[in-house]
C-alpha cells in the first residue's frame, strides 16, 4: 500500500525537511528536563509550538492530540484531495498511542488531591486511549472505520499494518494512519523504576549502554491503493509473550517478525538497503535484536538506531521511525545519504557485529528498501518494510 504523504514532529524538528536534515547531520538535540512535568528525569521533548484544539472538541484537549494536529497540518492538502475524490465515508483512520493524554490526567489528579475535586478543564476523553482516534476523526469529519491501537512501543507500527489490512479488504480507499505519544510522568517514572533510563544520551549496542531515554512526537501518513513512489511493501508481526517487560533473549520472535516482513514483500535479506533498528540502548533489547538481525542479515547491511536522536517515542515510535525511513527514500534525500549510528563505538564483545552506519557522511549506492523494527513489552513485535516499488 502506497504512502502518499507524511507529517512528522519530534525532537528533531517540526516538519519533514527539518527532521531529515537534522537526523542526517548527526548533530542532534540533547535531552533535558521537561518544564511542564514535575520530574528531574531527562527526556526528548518536541520543541515546536503546537496548534490549539478547536473549542467544540475541548474535551479532547491534551498535548498528545495537539501533536497529532501538528503532524496533520503537513498532510492536510493531500487529505483534502482525498476527501474530494473518495468522500468521507471511504476514508479510515488508525492511530497508535500508549500515553494519550495521561499527562493531563496526572495534573488533574494533583488538583483533586489538593482541592477535593477535579478541575473544570479536565475530561476523561483527554487521557482515554481511544480518544486519539475519536478526536482526529471528529476533527477531520472522517466517517470510515476509525480506531486506536495500543500495544505499548509497537502501537503505531501495528497501526500501519492495520491500515494496510483495511485497504486490502476494500473497506477504505484511503487511510490516515500513524501515531502520537506525549511525555508524561507515568512513563518517565515507570522506565526509571525498571532501571531502564540512561544517565546520558542513550548508547545503543555499546558495551557501555545503560538504558534508553523517552521522547515524544507524532507521525501521520496518507495511505492508499493509488500508486506512489513509496509504499508499505510488507509487515511482519509476532508475539513471544516471554515476559511482561523483558524480550525473549534469543530474539527468535523478533527474527520471525523481520522474516515475515521480507516474505510479505517478496524480498530477500540481501535486498535491504537500511535497517532502522529498535535499538533502545537497554541491555536486554539490544542483545536480542542484534542476535536476530545477525541471523537474517549480512554484516554489510547498513543499520542504526534513531533513538539517540528522537528518544524512545513509545506508542508513536513505530510511525515516527517508519517516517524516518520514508524520508530516506523520498526526493528530499536526493543524495541518498544514510543516517549515522551515533554511539561511543565500543561494541559489546558478547554480541554479533552489525553494519552500523559510520559517523562520517555515508551515501548509499542504492537506496530502495528500508526495514523498520518496533519491539514492545509483552513481546509484541512488528517489522515494517518500506520501499520504492
Amino acid at each position: 500500500m502506497f504512502l502518499h504523504d507524511l507529517g512528522i514532529v519530534c525532537a528533531l524538528g517540526g516538519n519533514k525537511d527539518e527532521v531529515l536534515r537534522t537526523w542526517l547531520s548527526g548533530c542532534w538535540p540533547q535531552p533535558g528536563n521537561v518544564p511542564w512535568l514535575a520530574t528531574d528525569i531527562s527526556a526528548y521533548a518536541a520543541s515546536n509550538e503546537l496548534p490549539g484544539i478547536p473549542p467544540h472538541l475541548k474535551r479532547y484537549d491534551c498535548r498528545n492530540n495537539r501533536l497529532l494536529l501538528a503532524a496533520f497540518a503537513q498532510i492536510e492538502a493531500a487529505f483534502d484531495r482525498a476527501i474530494r475524490r473518495y468522500g468521507s465515508e471511504r476514508i479510515g483512520l488508525v492511530l497508535g498511542t500508549s500515553t494519550s493524554g495521561i499527562a493531563e490526567g496526572e495534573q488533574a489528579a494533583v488538583v483533586l488531591q489538593k482541592s477535593g475535586s477535579l478541575p473544570d478543564v479536565y475530561h476523561y476523553k483527554q487521557q482515554e486511549l481511544g480518544g486519539a482516534a475519536e478526536f482526529l476523526a471528529a476533527y477531520l469529519g472522517i466517517q470510515g472505520p476509525a480506531y486506536t491501537v495500543s500495544t505499548t512501543c509497537s502501537s503505531s507500527a501495528n497501526a500501519l499494518a492495520s491500515a494496510r489490512r483495511l485497504l486490502r479488504q476494500g473497506l477504505c480507499d484511503t487511510v490516515v494512519v500513524g501515531g502520537s505519544d506525549a511525555l508524561c510522568r507515568t512513563t518517565l517514572e515507570g522506565f526509571s523504576a525498571l532501571g531502564a533510563i540512561s544517565r546520558s544520551r542513550c548508547n545503543p549496542f555499546s558495551k557501555n549502554r545503560d538504558g534508553t531515554l523517552i521522547g515524544e512526537g507524532a507521525a501521520l501518513f496518507l495511505m492508499s491503493n493509488e500508486p506512489f513512489d513509496i509504499a508499505l511493501l510488507g509487515a511482519g508481526l509476532s508475539a513471544d509473550a516471554y515476559h511482561i517487560s523483558a524480550p525473549r533473549p534469543d530474539g527468535a520472535c523478533a527474527f520471525l517478525a523481520m522474516q515475515a516482513a521480507l516474505a510479505n514483500a517478496g524480498l530477500k535479506p540481501e535486498q535491504i538497503d537500511y535497517i532502522n533498528l529498535h535499538g533502545t540502548g537497554t541491555w536486554q533489547n539490544d542483545a536480542m535484536e542484534s542476535r536476530a538481525v545477525d541471523r537474517l542479515f549480512s554484516v554489510r547491511t547498513p543499520c542504526g538506531s534513531s533513538k539517540p536522536a528522537t528518544g524512545h517515542c513509545l506508542g508513536a515510535g513505530g510511525a515516527i521511525e517508519a517516517g524516518l525511513c520514508w524520508l530516506l527514500l523520498s526526493a528530499l534525500n536526493e543524495a541518498k545519504y544514510l543516517p549515522p549510528h551515533v554511539w561511543d563505538g565500543q561494541g559489546d564483545p558478547e554480541l554479533p557485529r552489525l553494519g552500523f552506519v559510520a559517523l562520517e557522511k555515508t551515501r548509499s549506492k542504492r537506496l530502495q528498501y528500508c526495514l523498520s523494527n518496533s519491539f514492545s513489552f509483552g513481546g509484541n513485535n512488528v517489522s515494517l518494510l518500506i520501499g520504492s516499488p
